[in-house]
């Protein structure tokens, strides 16, 4: 009996070992932004990379190419109503968050893929809708990690992004239930 109590309690301790050695925490940690409008929730789940003494934009992030727009997995972006973002209809759904920075412009990617680390196996077959919204750059740094946040005013929000010097608004309009 003590033996197999023995065991048991090896097993466990070796269980509890092996899990806090993998738990490690990421070095781009994850992150939501989220909004409430009546019975419409928007919610954006990403991986925040840092600077770390690196150049952002044009370098780390290439200009003009397709990225996942933070680090790990493809950032995801969960709305519970259809809503207008920049003006365009987006149905109520989950999808995934790609873009593609330019000097003085990004554009925004919607696009139905789920489930992708970065953007590897990005398809633009199935983007559901992209978008272009200008940048802003600012003399000093303002963000050592990459931040989303959305600043909402009642039915309207605005969507923002930024890292190092660059910050990009998409806007966001809540739609009222039909009845």
């Amino acid at each position: 009996m003590k033996a197999t109590v023995l065991f048991f309690a090896l097993c466990l301790s070796n269980a509890v070992h092996g899990q806090e050695s993998s738990a490690k925490p990421r070095p781009s940690p994850l992150a939501i932004a989220a909004a409430r409008y009546k019975d419409t929730y928007c919610k954006l789940t990403y991986s925040q990379p840092s600077k770390r003494g690196r150049e952002v934009f044009g370098k780390l992030v290439p200009f003009d190419q397709v990225w996942r727009t933070g680090a790990n997995e493809a950032t995801e972006l969960t709305v519970t109503r259809d809503l207008k973002i920049n003006g365009a209809d987006l149905k109520a759904g989950t999808y995934s968050v790609f873009t593609i920075p330019g000097k003085d412009r990004w554009t925004i990617i919607i696009n139905g893929d789920l489930g992708l680390w970065g953007a590897y196996n990005y398809n633009p077959k199935t983007d559901v809708m992209r978008i272009d919204v200008p940048t802003t750059t600012d003399t000093e740094m303002v963000y050592e990690t990459f931040t989303m946040w959305i600043d909402q005013k009642n039915d309207k929000a605005d969507w923002q992004m930024a890292w190092d010097r660059t910050k990009v608004i998409v806007p966001i309009q809540f739609l009222e239930p039909k009845l």
